[in-house]
Parts: C-alpha cells; sequence; structure tokens
C-alpha cells in the first residue's frame, strides 16, 4: 500500500464539525477583536499571492502574531520558516503562518517534576522509546479526548502529511511511553531543527504518562546537546515542569545561533530509562547557574548548558 494511502481522511462529517468550532473558538471573548484584523491581513496576503516563507518583518501585531497565509507549503518551507521563529496552524480556513511576542521554552537544567511522579518513574514499570510509532502518535494527538468531545485540533490530514515528510526528512521525531503489557498510553511529536527542539503535542492514556516520556525526551536533548525546547504556548503543565515566558527577540536569538547546526541525526533511540531519566531530574533542583538568586536570562543558560553538553 502507498503511504499516502495510511493517511486519514476527514469525512464531510468531520470536516463540518471541525469548522464549526473552529469558528466558535475565533468568535470567544478575548479572540473576536481579532477576527477582522485577521480577515484584512489574510485577504491583504491572498491578494498578493500567499506567503511561502514567512519575513520577521512582516508580521501583524492583531493577531499576534499572524504572518501570512501559506503558499505551497512543503516540510522544506516548514523547516525554513521554523528556524525563523515561525510555525504553520490553523483549526479551519487555509493554513496560516505564525510566531508569537512571548513563548514558553525549557533549558534542561531548570527541568522539575512531582515527587509522585518521579517515585512512579523509578519503578521503572513503563518503557519509552522514539520513532517507533510517528504516525500513530501524530493520529493520537490528533484524535478527540475522551473526557472532551468537542476538543478541536489543528493537526489536520494535511499537518499529518506534512509531519509524515518531516519525519521521513530526520527533522520530526516522535517519542513514546508503552506500559508493563506493551500498549501505546501516550508520547508526542516535534520538529528538531539544529540544537532546539519544537514540542508540538502531546496524549496521554494513563495519568502521568504524559509528564514522564517528555522528562525523558528532556533528559535525551540534553544528553545530545541541545540547548531548549519550545513549548510554544502556555499551559500549566509547561509552567509546572519548569518552562518559563520568553521574549520573542530571545527565541529568535537562540534560533540564530542554535537552529542551523547540530542535533542529533537519523532515527533517534532511547539510551536511557525512566529510573535514570528520575535520577536526573532530582539532580536539577539547584540554581541554573551559581550568582545572584532568580533565573539569568534563557540565552545565557541556553548557551551555558551548550558549552557543558560540549
Amino acid at each position: 500500500m502507498n503511504a499516502e494511502d495510511t493517511t486519514p481522511r476527514e469525512t464531510w462529517s468531520k470536516w463540518i464539525h471541525r469548522w464549526i468550532l473552529g469558528l466558535a473558538y475565533a468568535a470567544r471573548p478575548g479572540r473576536i477583536g481579532d477576527l477582522p484584523s485577521l480577515l484584512w491581513h489574510s485577504a491583504l496576503d491572498i491578494a498578493r499571492g500567499g506567503t511561502v516563507v514567512p519575513d520577521a518583518s512582516r508580521t501583524a501585531s492583531r493577531p499576534d502574531t499572524f504572518a501570512g497565509i501559506c503558499r505551497d507549503i512543503s516540510a522544506l518551507t516548514m523547516i525554513e520558516a521554523a528556524r525563523k521563529g515561525f510555525f504553520a496552524w490553523a483549526h479551519c480556513g487555509p493554513l496560516k503562518w505564525w510566531t508569537r511576542e512571548k513563548r514558553m521554552a525549557l533549558v534542561f537544567n531548570e527541568h522539575k517534576l512531582e515527587k509522585r511522579c518521579l517515585r512512579e518513574m523509578k519503578k521503572n514499570a513503563y518503557r519509552v522509546s522514539f520513532d517507533t510509532a510517528f504516525e500513530t502518535v501524530v493520529r493520537e494527538c490528533a484524535a478527540p479526548r475522551a473526557y472532551n468531545w468537542h476538543t478541536l485540533t489543528w493537526i489536520t490530514p494535511l499537518m499529518q502529511r506534512l509531519y509524515r515528510d518531516l519525519h521521513r526528512l530526520g527533522y520530526a521525531h516522535s517519542f513514546e511511553i508503552w506500559n508493563a503489557d506493551g500498549k501505546l498510553v501516550g508520547g508526542g511529536f516535534g520538529i528538531s531543527i539544529g540544537r532546539v527542539f519544537l514540542s508540538d503535542s502531546l496524549f496521554s492514556r494513563e495519568r502521568d504518562v504524559s509528564k514522564m516520556v517528555s522528562s525523558a525526551l528532556y533528559y535525551h536533548l540534553a544528553k545530545w546537546g541541545y540547548v531548549l525546547c519550545d513549548g510554544r504556548d502556555y499551559t500549566p503543565m509547561q509552567d509546572a515542569m519548569g518552562y518559563r515566558e520568553i521574549s520573542r527577540a530571545d527565541y529568535e536569538a537562540i534560533l540564530a545561533k542554535h537552529a542551523h547546526t547540530g542535533g542529533r541525526q537519523g532515527r533517534w533511540v532511547a539510551e536511557a530509562d525512566l529510573a535514570t531519566v528520575a535520577q536526573w531530574v532530582s539532580a536539577n533542583k539547584r540554581p541554573a547557574i551559581a550568582g545572584t538568586p532568580g533565573k539569568t536570562s534563557v540565552h545565557e543558560t541556553a548557551t551555558a548548558e551548550a558549552s557543558r553538553a560540549a
């Protein structure tokens, strides 16, 4: 069977469902005020023929931060855009380029977990892996949540095809966690650009497994010389795990220095179990860099960690 045939197709009912939820999302208080600006800037960009790769000097302040309608998007244009801080995203309508004035980022020696989760990891009842079930993980991340029938996803069939192409080219990777019965119970996927990893989505079927598998990802990224994990938008889970909000300028400075070289090439393979990862997380309960109280800039911390890894 051709690999193209394995990509889920969206039925008319699912397409209508997604559009209804997408429009409702755009009309929520706090977002509807940006809708006229989004429609106006979208129309202008469509009139220009759309945007192949966004330009950092041409972004709209409302909504935060629109950079054009994707034209002729491919895996390679996604990577070129990612190295400038942009990502493709849309719930409905044409795929659009975005960045953020503020985004969540993790430097690995600031990662933390609750004691309960660490104790569970030390039991080694779960197994972690990389790149063994990529398309399954992407589909699970795109699927509706059992606890929320009206889950709205941006991982449309088009995005799934693009991520599959990124995986084949060695840029996109999945991280998986399996229970004692050998069942896939959680995982996520993202994109590797140089020594920066962009974590795009997670799913979980059992308690705390998304935190466990994310911790395993961070351990390996730190070991392999990565300097940062980009989580994009704020979530309570990221905040609890040590992510911090950084400015667009800081993020773009990190990309300029670290997104073009280095990184882990080829298919990824797990090199440590969860007990080892738990020990590493526990060792991170210290200031990132000795000196003044509080956190140093993320750029300084990432650079210091890269020097240690080298």
